[in-house]
């Protein structure tokens, strides 16, 4: 296997069927995982949950396989949203969880996540020696012993009830709320969950045939969901992503949602309710200038980490606080669950809006958004931004125009070989100038030709 690195900032990712992502990777991570718990004197039960993908079977049935040859027990969970594997991997007392998904990607990427027994991803140290492990010559050795590849039964409805009783007493009768399930993990359990809360439910895409995963729908595609709501008189709509560790919200007038906007409707929602502890968001250093500014306005401490929900989540627990998340939609509500959850997000989204009693454009207003650009440049290789000629040139010119009325963030995807290039700033037509000025910098300086 010639791999130089196989995590990125949320486990491993590539298109299916070529390295890493093989049934081969999917193989020796199994082995490795059982020596990692093994080491640990940890229960070799490891549970294995997918998303939708038509290359989900193979690699999901691959890394059963490895465990089962490392002598440890895979407990297949089938297709369920990713934070439902970190929940059942608490629930069972299991010593690991394993997801099968490349989250809000096309059909054709998929990939590996890892989560603790506890039901966190793994740590930057554990995640090393994971990679280890499996880059080892030991990772092709069986054990003497072989363990089992048994079915977890009731998955999704022991993970809709664990949901349900995070936000007990809650009731949604007469409730009108639109589901966009991006062809992806949430098809069954956001339907499910909504209607069992008393909400009167138009579902869409949630009729996935392994490639039409996120194609035009889910979180990061909300213009079908957005019509439907306002043609619908809807009171929101709720997206995932292929995964569902994902939320975006649209309003009842259309609008979509930030992350950060949800973060500070949610914020404000738990320091009235006094459950908002440490009195603090946790964020990256990807949030919108205007979240501080929202925040502060509510009385209410911010804190910046690197990209990355496991970042946050890191953060959070340091730091003592309960709610963190990002932009792009992965919050946390750490004394709810582990991790990024979609479908737990939305549920707090709703019981905000019962909280407030207002419309969901009235609360968005809590935040003001700054305009923001975002450009991804294809790249071939990935050197330190601040040492290569022509980009550091490039982001100190836009820094300087726009002071302290703005800011610039680039950095390179930890999934895919792109840079992301975000400009923030007062005025939209000066921002897509420096972002356009810093994409071309990139372009002749490292671009994939």
């Amino acid at each position: 296997m010639t791999v130089a690195r196989l995590f990125g900032t949320d486990g491993i990712r590539g298109i299916a069927g070529r390295e890493p992502i093989t049934p081969e990777t999917g193989l020796r991570l199994g082995r490795a995982l059982a020596r990692f718990l093994d080491r640990r004197n940890l229960n070799k039960e490891v549970v294995v949950g997918q998303d939708t993908r038509a290359s989900g079977d193979m690699l999901a049935h691959a890394v059963a396989s490895g465990v089962a040859s490392g002598g440890g027990n895979a407990l297949m969970a089938g297709v369920i949203p990713t934070p439902g594997v970190a929940f059942l991997a608490r629930d069972r007392k299991a010593g690991a969880g394993v997801v099968i998904s490349a989250s809000h990607n096309p059909h054709e990427y998929n990939g590996f996540k890892l989560f603790s027994g506890q039901g966190f991803k793994l740590s930057e140290p554990e995640e090393s020696e994971m990679e280890d492990l499996i880059l080892s010559p030991e990772s092709e050795m069986s054990a003497e012993l072989p363990g089992s590849i048994l079915n977890l039964p009731d998955t999704q409805d022991r993970y809709v009830a664990f949901l349900k009783q995070q936000v007990s007493p809650l009731n949604l009768h007469g409730m009108s709320v639109v589901l966009d399930c991006a062809n992806g993990a949430a098809h069954k359990a956001a339907p499910t969950l909504f209607a069992s809360l008393g909400a009167r439910t138009e579902v869409l895409f949630a009729d996935p045939d392994g490639r039409n995963i996120n194609a035009g729908c889910g979180s990061q595609h909300t213009e079908a969901l957005a019509r439907k709501v306002v043609k619908g008189r809807a009171e929101l709509g709720l997206a995932f992503d292929g995964d569902a560790d994902r939320l975006t919200a649209v309003d009842e007038k259309g609008n979509t949602l930030t992350g950060d906007q949800v973060l500070v409707i949610c914020a404000r929602m738990l320091k009235e309710k006094q459950a908002l502890s440490g009195n603090l968001v946790v964020s990256t250093v990807m949030s919108n200038v205007g979240l501080k500014s929202a925040l502060g306005e509510a009385g209410i401490a911010w804190e910046a980490t690197g990209v990355g929900d496991r970042l946050v989540v890191e953060a959070m627990r340091a730091r003592g606080a309960s709610l963190g998340g990002e932009e792009s939609g992965h919050i946390v509500f750490l004394d709810h669950h582990t991790t990024g959850d979609g479908l737990l997000s939305a549920l707090m989204v709703v019981k905000a809006l019962k909280h407030f009693g207002r419309p969901l454009s009235v609360l968005a207003d809590f935040m003001r958004v700054f305009p923001q650009v975002l450009l991804n440049v294809p790249v071939r290789e990935k050197p330190e931004i601040s040492k290569v000629r022509g980009i550091s040139e490039a982001v100190e010119a836009a820094e300087k125009a726009l002071g302290d009325r703005g800011r610039v963030l680039v950095r390179y995807s930890g999934t895919e070989p792109l840079c992301r290039i975000m400009v923030e700033g007062e005025n939209a037509e000066e921002i897509k100038g420096h972002a356009a000025d810093i994409a071309h910098a990139v372009k002749e300086a490292i671009g994939n030709p």
